[in-house]
């Protein structure tokens, strides 16, 4: 499917206000927020899940493990690529990033039970097995924690069905460096 690279003024009228609102918190539109743009429902759904795994607990680093575990589990290319820029950007050594884009988690005792868990969150549709919670449990993440990591793991999902329902969004000049093929 072909979706459209929207800009604030191409967007369909009830999307606008929302990419005006991207644009104002980020300081541009991302592509993937233009693309979801031709659904206002869609793009206020993003949005909104955005805005919520921004205000949780759980550290940066964590949330973006989460993040680039689900994209690799989900062959999402965009989500890939913007959590390993995050990754690269919060200090998190390069070896560490591919190992994860590789899909391997990270040698670190508490990363490593954040990226299995977010991977069998949604490789396992939710059924995840009691090991992996103990092996979340183990490393410190409170049952809030864990929560948090699924919600992550719902908008990596949700940003991973877009990017492949378009058939790959092009990716915005930032990312391109990150850029991923499973």
């Amino acid at each position: 499917m072909k979706l459209q690279i929207h800009t604030i003024d191409s967007a369909p009228e009830d999307a606008r206000p929302l990419l005006e609102g991207i644009a104002a918190d980020l300081g541009f539109v991302p592509n993937l927020a233009a693309t979801a743009a031709e659904s206002p429902t869609l793009l206020a759904a993003l949005d909104a899940l955005r805005r919520t795994v921004g205000t949780g607990a759980l550290e940066p680093t964590c949330r973006e493990v989460a993040g680039l575990a689900t994209g690799v589990a989900v062959d999402n290319a965009y989500g890939v690529a913007f959590h390993s820029t995050v990754l690269g950007r919060l200090g998190v050594a390069e070896p560490e990033i591919e190992r994860m884009r590789s899909g391997q988690p990270p040698l670190d005792g508490r990363s490593a039970a954040i990226y299995t868990l977010a991977q069998a969150v949604v490789t396992e549709r939710g059924k995840v097995p009691d090991a992996v919670v103990d092996q979340a449990t183990a490393a410190g993440l409170s049952t809030a924690e864990i929560l948090e990591v699924v919600t992550e793991c719902v908008f990596a999902s949700l940003v991973g069905i877009v990017d492949n329902l378009a058939g790959r969004v092009d990716l915005d000049e930032f990312l391109r460096p990150r850029a991923w093929t499973a």
